[in-house]
């Protein structure tokens, strides 16, 4: 009789699964899982570092929809990957993270690696964490994780193989591999919801959708844009939609905040919104709303029920798919005729060009320092229009959200509600790996690239030609500038960098390097680094002194720091959350 050990097991899983790349960092505790990957068509990338690896998997499934998989190796490695396994479990990622761990027969003796109860650590940061116990039920336990990642509302899920279930060997005829992993159908709206849906959105003046991760995840792009275009409802996204409606489309509104710019500048408010599976949180203006009117009605679809009625009531509330809603939606839509609203379109899509007017002296201004937003901005300009963007850091990425024009989903990842930094240059070597035909970008502050600065070498060996820009402002930016608007300018504790020269160490492993200082300089910098054909770094000197409007936000608005707040407002400022009374 053949016998198969546990990581063949587990790649024919993998396979069944469809899964074609694995980011990883190698540990002997694996050696059976990438013996096993030798003989198969499947990619491993090994990074430098687990929080590389388990940010690669958290991006490879932001720019596919598709499952991404971080295995690494026990102890340190696993703990390495907490962090990536948090980002991805408060944004709804489905991934797989898997972990080797010291031998089940050495429990209680102090081996290596082991002494950690490594399923208890992550199960509040997972859909689901186990540790498999029986070589032979590696492939039924390996499926129904994939199961829970990527069914009802994504998330990602971790399991456990000690090194002696992993090496060990079974009979193969003892081992029942699954005929099915995931279901093939989705949850269906109800007919009435649907009904009372297309009724409020037919009557609406002002009526606009906001489409987050459960519209990507579902699939539910080319719905989402057959729907809109039906109904002439313009279309706002969050970072995980970015791109499902087009950029230059004329009912793309871009960024969820850009529909408080409207109100603010006189276009008017939306008076219904179509909620389509993404959360009212702070990306939706918290529980002060300042983005989704108090007096807008809301219909909210939602995979998840849990969510319906986080933070504010809704008028109609869908528990389904949203593919499948949009799907019934449209079909309910078709039987009428929709009024075109001209003028409520068209203002849309002149404000989402806001801040072309509001930093016009930044885009002519000749000397140096270069301003972020124009950093941006020539960014924005000057890539390929099917370009894959990854934004990290806190006021860097506000900057290129602002600028940057995404035609396809999958084509920016940034940030979420973690706000953990050091993600971009993962997810740029994800994107760069699933999509090896597009330009990939990744523009990073000088904070966050020093997290994981060491994925140049990654991409490198790999030959993953990424362009990564530096907004080099040698601070943490949006720490130091919250320090100045709190405490006054005097007041700074550690948030101050070096000017460090990035790009030199960069082509120490083997980049294309630049250094930009002039503005001048700028755009032919991103035009050789982009010509390059290999993975390049360019460090952009920019201005230290401005504040990104974000930061402005965050801080309370506060524009002249602690005199200001001593003023007797009666409020005590906090960074990044709501004031607190005295």
């Amino acid at each position: 009789m053949a016998k198969i050990d546990g990581g063949e097991m587990l790649m024919r899983v993998l396979d069944q699964a469809g899964v074609s790349t694995i980011f990883t960092l190698h540990g002997g505790h694996l050696d059976a899982i990438f013996q096993a990957a030798l003989d198969r068509d499947v990619r491993l990338i090994d990074t430098r570092h687990e929080q590389a690896a388990g940010h690669g998997a958290d991006g490879w499934a932001r720019t596919t929809g598709e499952i991404g998989v971080a295995i690494v190796t026990a102890g340190p490695g696993f703990t390495d990957c907490v962090t990536a396994i948090a980002n991805a479990y408060l944004d709804c990622v489905p991934t797989l993270f898997i972990a080797g761990a010291a031998p089940l027969r050495d429990a209680e003796t102090l081996p290596l690696q082991g002494g950690i109860n490594q399923v208890a650590m992550v199960e509040p940061v997972t859909k689901w964490s186990h540790s498999i116990t029986h070589t032979e039920r590696i492939p039924e336990l390996v499926a129904q994780a994939i199961r829970i990642a990527t069914s009802g509302r994504p998330g990602p899920v971790f399991l456990e193989i000690p090194i002696d279930v992993l090496f060990a060997s079974v009979e193969e005829s003892k081992v029942r591999f699954p005929a099915k992993i995931a279901p093939e159908t989705a949850p269906n709206p109800a007919p009435e919801a649907v009904a009372e849906a297309i009724g409020l959105l037919h009557g609406a003046e002002h009526p606009v959708i906001f489409a987050g991760g459960g519209a990507w995840f579902s699939g539910a792009g080319a719905e989402l844009l057959a729907f809109a275009e039906r109904t002439s409802i313009p279309v706002f996204s969050n970072g995980k939609a970015h791109g499902l409606v087009p950029a230059d489309h004329p009912l793309c509104g871009q960024g969820f905040a850009n529909l408080a710019v409207a109100a603010m500048t006189g276009a008017g408010e939306a008076d219904v919104v179509l909620m389509l599976g993404a959360r009212f949180g702070m990306f939706t203006g918290g529980r002060a709303g300042g983005i989704v009117p108090d007096g807008a009605q809301v219909i909210h679809v939602d995979i998840a029920a849990e969510e319906i009625g986080r933070n504010r009531d809704v008028d109609v509330a869908i528990v389904a798919d949203c593919r499948e809603t949009l799907r019934a939606l449209d079909a309910e839509a078709s039987e009428r005729s929709w009024p075109q609203r001209k003028e409520w379109v068209e203002t849309i899509g002149a404000m989402r060009q806001w801040h072309k007017a509001q930093y016009a002296d930044a885009l002519t201004n000749t000397e140096a320092p270069i301003h972020p937003y124009r950093l941006a901005a020539e960014v924005a300009a000057t890539v390929p229009r099917d370009t894959i963007i990854a934004a990290d850091g806190g006021e860097t990425s506000f900057w290129m959200d602002t600028a940057a024009q995404v035609h396809g989903g999958g084509h920016w990842m940034s940030h979420g509600y973690l706000g953990c930094l050091g993600t971009g240059m993962a997810f740029s070597i994800a994107a760069k790996v699933a999509h090896p035909d597009k330009p990939v970008v990744c523009v990073i502050g000088d904070g966050s690239v020093g997290l994981n600065f060491a994925e140049f070498d990654t991409m490198v060996r790999h030959e993953l030609a990424i362009v990564t820009v530096i907004n080099n402002d040698h601070q943490w930016g949006m720490s130091a500038h919250g320090q100045d608007l709190i405490y006054g300018n005097d007041r700074r504790v550690v948030t101050d960098l070096a000017p460090t020269r990035y790009e030199r160490a960069a082509e120490g492993f083997g980049c294309h390097a630049e250094y930009v200082v002039e503005p001048a300089d700028l755009v032919p910098a991103l035009e050789r680094a982009l010509a390059s054909g290999r993975p390049a770094c360019v460090n952009v000197m920019t201005d230290s002194s401005v504040i990104a409007p974000i930061t402005m936000m965050l801080a309370g608005g506060l524009a002249g720091g602690s005199d200001d707040a001593e003023e007797g407002d009666g409020k005590v400022r906090m960074p990044y959350y709501d004031d607190l009374d005295e």
